[in-house]
């Protein structure tokens, strides 16, 4: 019988979250653009990320 792993990733979770916030509160953001901010923002570090390993 095979084991069964289970892994706990809210770290990660913690970490995206509590960047979100900072960068609203950081950029003084109104509540409408920081619902946009969920969307725009991991692409836009995505694309930062991406820039530094190339």
């Amino acid at each position: 019988m095979d084991k069964i792993k289970v892994e706990n990733h809210s770290f990660t979770a913690f970490s995206w979250f509590a960047g979100w916030l900072f960068t609203i509160g950081f950029l003084h953001l109104s509540f409408w653009k920081g619902v946009f901010a969920i969307l725009l923002w991991p692409y836009y570090i995505g694309v930062w990320v991406s820039g530094l390993i190339k």
